[in-house]
Protein backbone atom coordinates (compact mmCIF):
# COMPACT_ATOMS: atom_id res chain seq x y z
CA UNK A 1 0.00 0.00 0.00
CA UNK A 2 2.88 2.26 -0.16
CA UNK A 3 2.86 4.93 -2.79
CA UNK A 4 5.80 5.89 -4.85
CA UNK A 5 6.88 9.33 -3.71
CA UNK A 6 9.65 9.65 -6.26
CA UNK A 7 7.28 10.91 -9.03
CA UNK A 8 6.86 14.34 -7.42
CA UNK A 9 9.12 17.11 -8.63
CA UNK A 10 11.88 17.92 -6.25
CA UNK A 11 12.05 21.69 -6.87
CA UNK A 12 8.61 23.41 -6.73
CA UNK A 13 10.20 26.76 -5.82
CA UNK A 14 12.04 27.04 -9.13
CA UNK A 15 8.98 28.25 -11.11
CA UNK A 16 8.18 30.82 -8.40
CA UNK A 17 11.67 32.29 -8.50
CA UNK A 18 11.52 32.72 -12.28
CA UNK A 19 8.27 34.71 -11.89
CA UNK A 20 9.88 37.05 -9.34
CA UNK A 21 12.95 37.40 -11.57
CA UNK A 22 10.71 38.40 -14.52
CA UNK A 23 8.87 40.99 -12.43
CA UNK A 24 12.16 42.44 -11.15
CA UNK A 25 13.62 42.67 -14.67
CA UNK A 26 10.42 44.32 -15.94
CA UNK A 27 10.54 46.92 -13.16
CA UNK A 28 14.19 47.73 -13.86
CA UNK A 29 13.53 48.12 -17.60
CA UNK A 30 10.44 50.28 -16.92
CA UNK A 31 12.32 52.54 -14.49
CA UNK A 32 15.15 52.91 -17.02
CA UNK A 33 12.71 53.86 -19.79
CA UNK A 34 10.97 56.38 -17.52
CA UNK A 35 14.30 57.97 -16.57
CA UNK A 36 15.35 58.14 -20.24
CA UNK A 37 12.05 59.76 -21.24
CA UNK A 38 12.30 62.29 -18.40
CA UNK A 39 15.84 63.20 -19.45
CA UNK A 40 14.76 63.59 -23.09
CA UNK A 41 11.79 65.83 -22.17
CA UNK A 42 13.88 68.01 -19.88
CA UNK A 43 16.64 68.52 -22.47
CA UNK A 44 14.38 69.14 -25.48
CA UNK A 45 13.06 72.67 -26.15
CA UNK A 46 9.55 73.29 -24.91
CA UNK A 47 6.95 74.02 -27.59
CA UNK A 48 5.26 76.42 -25.17
CA UNK A 49 8.21 78.78 -24.91
CA UNK A 50 8.80 81.31 -27.70
CA UNK A 51 12.27 82.14 -28.96
CA UNK A 52 12.15 85.53 -27.22
CA UNK A 53 11.33 83.91 -23.89
CA UNK A 54 14.07 81.32 -24.35
CA UNK A 55 16.60 84.09 -25.13
CA UNK A 56 15.44 86.09 -22.11
CA UNK A 57 15.68 83.11 -19.74
CA UNK A 58 19.41 83.59 -19.01
CA UNK A 59 18.65 87.23 -18.29
CA UNK A 60 16.02 86.20 -15.74
CA UNK A 61 18.76 84.88 -13.50
CA UNK A 62 20.42 88.32 -13.45
CA UNK A 63 19.23 91.33 -11.44
CA UNK A 64 15.61 92.35 -12.06
CA UNK A 65 15.22 95.13 -14.63
CA UNK A 66 14.19 98.58 -13.51
CA UNK A 67 11.24 100.31 -15.14
CA UNK A 68 11.47 104.02 -15.73
CA UNK A 69 8.40 106.21 -15.30
CA UNK A 70 8.50 107.52 -18.88
CA UNK A 71 8.79 104.09 -20.53
CA UNK A 72 5.48 102.66 -21.67
CA UNK A 73 4.44 99.62 -19.66
CA UNK A 74 2.88 97.85 -22.63
CA UNK A 75 6.09 97.76 -24.61
CA UNK A 76 4.65 99.78 -27.48
CA UNK A 77 7.21 102.38 -28.52
CA UNK A 78 4.81 105.08 -29.73
CA UNK A 79 3.55 105.93 -26.24
CA UNK A 80 0.00 104.75 -26.90
CA UNK A 81 -1.17 102.35 -24.21
CA UNK A 82 -1.79 98.79 -25.32
CA UNK A 83 -5.10 98.58 -23.48
CA UNK A 84 -7.46 101.51 -23.56
CA UNK A 85 -10.06 100.21 -21.10
CA UNK A 86 -7.71 100.94 -18.21
CA UNK A 87 -7.53 104.60 -19.23
CA UNK A 88 -11.29 104.75 -19.60
CA UNK A 89 -11.80 103.26 -16.16
CA UNK A 90 -9.27 105.50 -14.44
CA UNK A 91 -10.59 108.68 -16.06
CA UNK A 92 -13.97 108.27 -14.38
CA UNK A 93 -14.62 110.00 -11.10
CA UNK A 94 -14.85 107.81 -8.05
CA UNK A 95 -18.45 107.28 -7.06
CA UNK A 96 -19.51 106.90 -3.49
CA UNK A 97 -20.02 103.33 -2.40
CA UNK A 98 -23.57 102.74 -1.29
CA UNK A 99 -23.82 100.90 1.99
CA UNK A 100 -26.13 97.87 2.05
CA UNK A 101 -28.58 99.66 4.35
CA UNK A 102 -28.70 102.65 1.98
CA UNK A 103 -29.45 100.64 -1.14
CA UNK A 104 -32.90 101.12 -2.61
CA UNK A 105 -35.36 98.29 -2.17
CA UNK A 106 -35.93 96.29 -5.34
CA UNK A 107 -39.59 96.28 -6.20
CA UNK A 108 -41.06 93.37 -8.10
CA UNK A 109 -42.24 93.98 -11.65
CA UNK A 110 -45.84 95.20 -11.92
CA UNK A 111 -48.62 92.91 -13.02
CA UNK A 112 -49.11 92.64 -16.76
CA UNK A 113 -52.89 92.79 -16.49
CA UNK A 114 -54.03 96.42 -16.47
CA UNK A 115 -57.37 95.72 -14.78
CA UNK A 116 -57.35 96.26 -11.02
CA UNK A 117 -57.73 93.23 -8.81
CA UNK A 118 -61.16 93.01 -7.26
CA UNK A 119 -61.20 92.28 -3.55
CA UNK A 120 -61.20 88.54 -3.00
CA UNK A 121 -60.76 87.68 -6.71
CA UNK A 122 -58.31 84.76 -6.92
CA UNK A 123 -55.28 85.08 -9.20
CA UNK A 124 -52.81 82.50 -10.49
CA UNK A 125 -49.26 82.62 -11.76
CA UNK A 126 -48.75 80.58 -14.92
CA UNK A 127 -45.16 79.40 -15.02
CA UNK A 128 -45.46 77.59 -18.34
CA UNK A 129 -47.70 75.92 -20.90
CA UNK A 130 -46.57 72.79 -22.72
CA UNK A 131 -47.93 70.42 -25.34
CA UNK A 132 -45.85 67.62 -23.78
CA UNK A 133 -46.99 66.48 -20.30
CA UNK A 134 -43.41 65.44 -19.38
CA UNK A 135 -42.19 69.02 -19.82
CA UNK A 136 -44.96 70.24 -17.52
CA UNK A 137 -43.98 67.64 -14.91
CA UNK A 138 -40.32 68.75 -15.11
CA UNK A 139 -41.26 72.38 -14.46
CA UNK A 140 -43.53 71.34 -11.59
CA UNK A 141 -40.61 69.40 -10.06
CA UNK A 142 -38.27 72.38 -10.53
CA UNK A 143 -40.76 74.63 -8.74
CA UNK A 144 -41.08 72.06 -5.95
CA UNK A 145 -37.30 72.22 -5.47
CA UNK A 146 -37.68 75.99 -5.04
CA UNK A 147 -40.26 75.34 -2.31
CA UNK A 148 -43.28 76.39 -4.37
CA UNK A 149 -46.38 74.27 -4.77
CA UNK A 150 -47.81 74.17 -8.27
CA UNK A 151 -50.43 72.25 -10.18
CA UNK A 152 -50.88 71.14 -13.78
CA UNK A 153 -54.08 72.17 -15.51
CA UNK A 154 -55.10 70.43 -18.72
CA UNK A 155 -56.63 72.73 -21.34
CA UNK A 156 -57.95 71.93 -24.80
CA UNK A 157 -57.31 74.76 -27.23
CA UNK A 158 -59.14 74.71 -30.58
CA UNK A 159 -56.83 74.07 -33.56
CA UNK A 160 -53.87 73.48 -31.21
CA UNK A 161 -54.85 70.41 -29.21
CA UNK A 162 -54.26 69.63 -25.55
CA UNK A 163 -51.90 71.87 -23.53
CA UNK A 164 -50.62 71.38 -19.99
CA UNK A 165 -50.41 74.56 -17.92
CA UNK A 166 -48.21 74.78 -14.83
CA UNK A 167 -49.84 77.20 -12.39
CA UNK A 168 -49.18 78.46 -8.89
CA UNK A 169 -51.86 79.82 -6.64
CA UNK A 170 -54.54 80.91 -6.09
CA UNK A 171 -53.41 84.21 -4.61
CA UNK A 172 -55.95 86.60 -3.09
CA UNK A 173 -53.31 89.17 -2.11
CA UNK A 174 -51.50 91.08 -4.89
CA UNK A 175 -48.40 91.55 -2.70
CA UNK A 176 -48.00 87.81 -2.19
CA UNK A 177 -48.46 87.24 -5.92
CA UNK A 178 -45.82 89.85 -6.77
CA UNK A 179 -43.35 88.44 -4.19
CA UNK A 180 -43.74 84.94 -5.62
CA UNK A 181 -43.38 86.27 -9.16
CA UNK A 182 -40.17 88.14 -8.23
CA UNK A 183 -38.80 84.99 -6.57
CA UNK A 184 -39.53 82.99 -9.71
CA UNK A 185 -37.88 85.65 -11.88
CA UNK A 186 -34.71 85.45 -9.75
CA UNK A 187 -34.64 81.69 -10.35
CA UNK A 188 -35.05 81.99 -14.11
CA UNK A 189 -38.78 81.28 -14.40
CA UNK A 190 -40.86 83.96 -16.09
CA UNK A 191 -44.39 83.64 -14.71
CA UNK A 192 -47.48 85.43 -16.03
CA UNK A 193 -50.32 86.51 -13.74
CA UNK A 194 -53.72 85.09 -14.76
CA UNK A 195 -57.26 85.53 -13.57
CA UNK A 196 -59.14 82.51 -12.31
CA UNK A 197 -61.14 80.85 -15.09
Amino acid sequence: MGRNMSNKSAAPGKSGSSLLTGILIGMVIGAGMAAGLAWYVMKSPSPFVTKEQAAAKPLMDAAPPTVSAEAPVSGVGNGKPRFEFYKVLTDKQDTAVVAPADRPRITPPPLVDSKPIAAGEPRFLQAGSFSNPNDAEKLKARLALLGLESSIQVATIPDKGVWYRVRLGPYKDADELNRTRASLKQNGVDATPMRAQ
